[in-house]
């Protein structure tokens, strides 16, 4: 498992030690960074797979990192796992706008940060074994599975990996109903109902960047009282 490589990045020495303890104990490669500039260099060098990352940092702020990550074409996949003090949903929702799969509030429990980094690589090494289906098409939307690229009317649209996941579980079963609870535990591989909120923040991202008219969706339909489905039945 020590290919599998985490960052994490928190200007609290104690939160990174802990952190670092855990998940060397479960058996990942794990750096450390405890301001912006330091976590821009190790992401440059190590590209891990998994970035713990802090929203307020001295110098450079989570948000700035998460900006850089997703600008950058080697860092696509990569999965941004945001810590934040703040209580207020509109910090985490800016979070998500901007690019982070997922936040945790803290006080937290490292055994839990832990189990969303095991949830990822599980959820890696599953779409591994569906590679071989390679392209998907859902009306002018086209999904290349192995390449990990979406195109709507033959232009590439960027996504984060999270939003990658979902519309790939959509596409692969048109006008089927998902439940918020379904897509929450197939998009990141754990099942927290607080997390469905989470969900219909990477919902409206999607609909802003595939849809022709975000108010009015062709592709991400809402199935009332249920959840979401690609397109209608």
């Amino acid at each position: 498992m020590g290919h599998e490589r985490v960052l994490v990045v928190d200007d609290e020495v104690e939160i990174v030690r802990v952190l670092q303890a855990y998940l060397v104990q479960a058996g990942y490669t794990v750096f450390t960074a405890f301001d912006g500039l330091t976590a821009l260099s190790v992401l440059r060098q190590e590209r891990p797979s998994v970035v713990i990352l802090d929203l307020m940092l001295p110098d450079r702020d989570g948000l700035d990192i998460t900006r850089f990550i997703r600008g950058e074409a080697s860092l696509a996949r990569t999965h941004i796992l945001m810590l934040t003090a703040r209580v207020d949903d509109k910090d985490k929702v800016v979070g998500l706008e901007v690019g982070a799969d997922d936040y945790v509030t803290k006080p937290f429990n490292p055994r839990e940060i832990v189990a969303r980094v095991r949830a990822v690589f599980r959820r890696t090494q599953i779409d591994e074994t569906h590679a071989s289906e390679q392209i998907l098409r859902y009306e002018k939307l086209f999904v290349d599975v192995a390449r990990h690229v979406v195109s709507l009317d033959d232009e590439v649209i960027d996504l984060t990996p999270t939003e990658f996941n979902l519309l790939l579980t959509l596409m692969r079963r048109p006008g089927v109903p998902f439940s918020r609870a379904d897509l929450v535990q197939r998009k990141l591989g754990y099942d927290v109902e607080s997390l469905e909120r989470t969900l219909d923040s990477h919902v409206r991202n999607l609909r802003r960047k595939i849809e022709p008219d975000s108010n009015n969706p062709l592709y991400i339909q809402t199935v009332y009282g249920v959840g979401y489905r690609l397109g209608y039945p």
